[in-house]
């Protein structure tokens, strides 16, 4: 079955399917430009790694550990105030354990100058959650905007505070950013919500040259067939993270019309 939603589906949002369509959209982006970009160009797919501990782990996928209590007994004190006495069995608890993160993105290289000549970011939640992943996003964010480098990035997440950007103030569920190293501080922004299709955007590469075009919605259709996400989707079940009220009774219909949902 494919994708049943006719843009974003906000059940590949969940901590438990998120890495994996991350992973296959990068390489899915990568093997569109490729062929379209040769021999002037090299699309390469790069890493970032760092550590993350404690809360933010969970962004990861790392299930969450459940505190354990055991059997309390009530005291009385002199001030007649009830309080809880020791707990006589240890308690479960998290500590800050470090966790290493691999986060992909595809750098567009010329390939006789060996220069990055464009970025592509699709966003995690370690990109968008206050916290070290989102201090050293935005860290590299504003050395490509100081760089001759053009940035495209792709917001399919709905949690968390999207990345900042001036001059917009209307509210999106999804977004992608373009942005031209000629044309800063101005970018291109294309907003999106759940029962829209994903938007088309032409790739930023040196002035004069011809610029592809990138289909998200039908890489993500594909990415949705490849990956089989249909046997693993349980479309009776609400997403995670939830919709909001509207977007969840418009699903709602949608599943029941394509048979999804009783």
């Amino acid at each position: 079955m494919s994708n049943p939603f006719p843009g974003m589906n906000p059940y590949l949002e969940s901590p438990e399917l998120w890495r994996s369509v991350h992973n296959r959209l990068i390489v899915a982006i990568a093997d569109l430009l490729t062929p379209q970009l040769l021999p002037k160009y090299l699309v390469d797919i790069e890493q970032r790694i760092y550590q993350i501990s404690g809360e933010d782990a969970l962004l990861i996928g790392i299930p969450d550990v459940t505190i354990q209590r055991s059997a309390t007994t009530i005291i009385e004190t002199t001030s007649n105030v009830a309080v809880a006495a020791p707990p006589t069995q240890s308690l479960k608890v998290r500590i800050p354990w470090p966790v290493e993160v691999k986060e992909s993105y595809l750098q567009v290289i010329e390939t006789e100058t060996k220069k990055v000549v464009t970025v592509i970011e699709v966003l995690s939640p370690t990109n968008k959650r206050p916290g070290k992943g989102r201090e050293m996003y935005e860290g590299k964010r504003e050395r490509v905007f100081g760089s001759h480098t053009h940035l495209v990035e792709i917001d399919l997440l709905r949690s968390y505070q999207p990345l900042p950007i001036f001059g917009n103030d209307i509210e999106a569920s999804y977004r992608i950013l373009v942005s031209r190293r000629n044309q800063r501080p101005l970018a291109d922004l294309y907003l999106f919500n759940l029962p829209d299709m994903i938007p088309q955007f032409p790739l930023p590469l040196r002035a004069g040259d011809a610029e592809p075009i990138v289909d998200l919605q039908a890489l993500l259709n594909g990415v949705y067939d490849r990956a089989a996400y249909d046997f693993r989707i349980d479309y009776t079940a609400a997403p995670v993270p939830p919709l909001s009220e509207a977007d969840a009774a418009w699903a709602d219909s949608l599943l029941r019309e394509r048979g999804l949902r009783g």
